[in-house]
This record gives structure tokens, C-alpha cells and sequence, in this order.
């Protein structure tokens, strides 16, 4: 019988584990066999992922003095449910009520890895748990987890050796970025918010939706955040009239929508690999095309068989019966400046019970419409009372999904 080998899991130190680190991920994301796969190019910054949280951390499992697996984590305080808050007194005529967020210390688990020469061994197991550990030292109450919907291997060790349950299934949108601007209606107005407007809009409004991040204003004034941007009919609101987040909210239009981009571009960049030749050859002819005509308004694939760059649209809301043509307003205004800063595509990541995400354009061979989320209870004890278990919750139509873990 063999010696058994020796796994010693440890916090990622930058100077001492990148290039080992880098190898695994090279490893790990190109598929075999000529299979499109994805890679990550992550810019010799391995903890680019989650560095912008408010708490994260990196570990590796190490064999002798060879990387062998990573994983990466963050804690984060969101939404988990809501509650009617009374003003006045109880049970009086002047009391009012209005639904006010639950909030609860949110884990998030992502970037797993495992060398394929090394798996079967318990590797990702033993990071899994060393991770957990770190999220419990740290007060979260939640751990979850993001993964492909095929992907049995992670699904099995979250589920049955972990303890995690199937807890949400988000779509991952995607559409390209093409040679040519999207035109956007002439009917609609969009309005760019400054932050301290942003933050009011999104906490007066959006508060309540599940896994909204308490700390939204340390997202929009992240330096890869671009902005938040409002779209309205033209001739109700404009720059100069606008009143502010509370006076709108109290007097809105007919029907609006709002949602904000973050700069994935600045932070990683992907690769599509695998492709054949020809499949080459005609994606090139598509932007030849659309570059020779661009008022054709064709759809052209952009050069995703070398390293691109885009740009994630989150806080994607609204309300009124127009509310989707408002969203695919805003989502041509985020094309045409994802155009103008060189990216190769546009993504978001909403609930698949979310309305408004008709109005998200797509396409399907590069987007995922059923992501599975794993999550697990840490704690004994709850965040509030009045949520009781939040892996048991049922599904809600909305979600905020928070661009610092894309």
C-alpha cells in the first residue's frame, strides 16, 4: 500500500503561490479533447474576484511544494427576507406599516479548483471545510455557492458530502457587443443618477429584494462601478428637472427603470477556446459584414477566441407597464458604451421569475438560463426570528445580484 499524501491547506500567499496558483486555473478551465471551454485570464491577480468585498479570503492546498487546489471566499451582510415595521403607536388609526429588510451575514464560496491529477482524493473537500471554518470565525449565518447546472462533480460534494441544498436557479445573460451602435427609442429618456442619489433610489426601493448588500453604497462608489442610469418617457423627468430619489418615488411616471454597470473589463479578462477554424472564419465574416454596413443593424459575433473584456449590469429594476421597454433601453445605452470601452460583451444575472427580464437582450448560445446557487445554514442561531430558516425560503422574483463576486 502506498504512503498516504500529505494535504496541507493554507491561506494564499501572493509573492510565494501565483504562478502555481495561475497553472491550476490554466488547467482546470480549458477542456480536453477539443471541447469549447472557457478560460479566465485573471491578469496575475488570483484574488481579483473578490477583492472589492468587504471581507475575503484565499485558500490553497498545497502537496509537498506544488499547488494542487484553491478556492476563495467572501462575507458579506444582505437581505434575506423582510418584515412590516409599524410607525406610531401599536394598533392605533395613526400607525402605518411598511415592509422594512431582514438582514443576515451572507458566505460566498467561489473559484474551486482542483488540479485534475489530484482529484478523488478529498482535495476539495478539505478547502470546502477550512473555508467554512473561516466564514463561522467570522459571524456569517449563510454559505453558498454558485455553479453550472451539468456540473455533477461540484454539485455532489456541496450536496451530498457538504450539507449544502439546491437553493436558487438564476439566469446568466449574455449578449454580445456588436460592430455596430443599438439604436435606442426616441421615446425614452435616460437620465445618469450621481451616487448619493443612486444609493437613496436603490435603499428606498430595493432594500427588501433578496441578497441586496446592506454596504450598495461601497458598490456604486467602487472605481469599477460606471454608474447608475434611470431610464423615463421622454418629457417627464430630464437632468434639470429631476427632483430627487424620494419625490420621484412618491410622484413616478407611468412606467421607469433603473439598473448600473460595473467594469469586469478593468479586473479579468475571458477566452473562448476550442473552436474550430471554420466556426472562426465565420464569426470574422459576421463583424466584416457589420463593419461594412452597420446600417443593416445585423448581429455580428465579436472576437471571443482571443481575451475581451465586459461589462456586468446589476441592480437591474423598475415598475410600471412599460417597465421592460424601459430595460431594453437601458440595456442598448450599456451596449453602445460597452462599444465604446473595447468589450466584447454585456452580461447580467437576474432571477428566472424576474418580468423585466424580457427586456434583457441575449443570446442563448453564450448564456446560461438555469445557474444553480447551493447554500447552507452555518449558525444555530438566526439573523431575525421572522425568517426563520432562510435555505427553506421559496424563490422570489427578484434578486440583487452584486457585481463584486462576478
Amino acid at each position: 500500500m502506498g504512503e498516504e499524501v500529505e494535504v496541507v491547506v493554507r491561506e494564499f500567499e501572493p509573492n510565494k503561490d501565483r504562478e502555481g496558483v495561475e497553472a491550476v486555473e490554466r488547467i482546470c478551465e480549458v477542456g480536453p479533447g477539443g471541447k469549447i471551454s472557457l478560460f479566465t485570464d485573471l491578469r496575475g491577480d488570483p484574488i481579483c474576484r473578490v477583492r472589492h468585498s468587504p471581507t475575503f479570503l484565499m485558500l490553497v492546498a498545497e502537496i509537498g511544494n506544488e499547488i494542487v487546489g484553491m478556492t476563495r471566499g467572501c462575507i458579506k451582510t444582505v437581505t434575506c427576507g423582510k418584515k412590516l415595521h409599524r410607525h406610531g403607536k401599536n394598533n392605533t388609526a395613526d400607525s402605518t406599516a411598511k415592509q422594512v429588510p431582514v438582514y443576515t451575514k451572507l458566505a460566498y464560496i467561489l473559484g474551486l479548483r482542483v488540479s485534475p491529477l489530484y482529484r478523488r482524493m478529498g482535495i476539495g473537500l478539505k478547502l470546502v471545510r477550512a473555508m467554512e471554518k473561516w466564514f463561522r470565525d467570522n459571524g456569517a449565518e449563510y454559505s453558498y455557492m454558485a455553479t453550472e447546472n451539468n456540473n455533477v462533480a461540484s454539485i455532489n460534494l456541496f450536496t451530498d458530502k457538504c450539507g449544502y441544498s439546491k437553493f436558487r436557479t438564476p439566469s446568466i445573460l449574455v449578449n454580445p457587443v456588436f460592430e455596430h451602435r443599438v439604436k435606442t427609442s426616441s421615446k425614452i429618456k435616460i437620465i445618469k443618477l450621481d451616487q448619493n442619489d443612486a444609493e437613496s433610489l436603490y435603499r428606498l426601493r430595493f432594500s427588501t429584494t433578496e441578497l441586496f448588500p446592506r454596504d450598495i453604497d461601497s458598490v456604486l462608489n467602487n472605481k469599477l462601478s460606471l454608474g447608475t442610469f434611470l431610464a423615463v418617457p421622454r418629457g417627464s423627468y430630464g437632468p434639470d428637472t429631476w427632483p430627487g430619489p424620494a419625490h420621484f418615488l412618491a410622484s413616478p411616471p407611468h412606467s421607469w427603470a433603473v439598473l448600473s454597470i460595473w467594469n469586469c473589463k478593468e479586473v479579468f479578462s475571458l477566452e473562448v477556446r476550442g473552436v474550430s477554424r471554420v466556426k472562426r472564419a465565420l464569426a470574422k465574416m459576421t463583424r466584416v459584414v457589420d463593419r461594412a454596413f452597420p446600417w443593416l443593424g445585423l448581429p455580428s459575433i465579436p472576437n471571443f477566441f482571443r481575451p475581451f473584456g465586459f461589462h456586468f449590469l446589476y441592480g437591474v429594476g423598475g415598475e410600471g407597464p412599460e417597465a421592460v421597454k424601459m430595460v431594453r433601453a437601458l440595456c442598448g445605452f450599456a451596449h453602445n458604451l460597452a462599444k465604446e470601452k473595447g468589450c466584447g460583451a454585456v452580461a447580467t444575472e437576474v432571477s428566472r421569475l424576474e418580468p423585466l427580464r424580457l427586456g434583457v437582450p441575449h443570446w442563448k448560445m453564450l448564456s446560461c438560463e438555469e445557474d444553480l446557487w447551493c447554500i447552507k445554514r452555518l449558525g444555530e442561531d438566526y439573523s431575525d426570528g421572522s425568517v426563520g430558516d432562510w435555505t427553506k425560503s421559496p424563490p422570489e422574483f427578484s434578486i440583487f445580484v452584486d457585481p463584486r463576486e462576478v
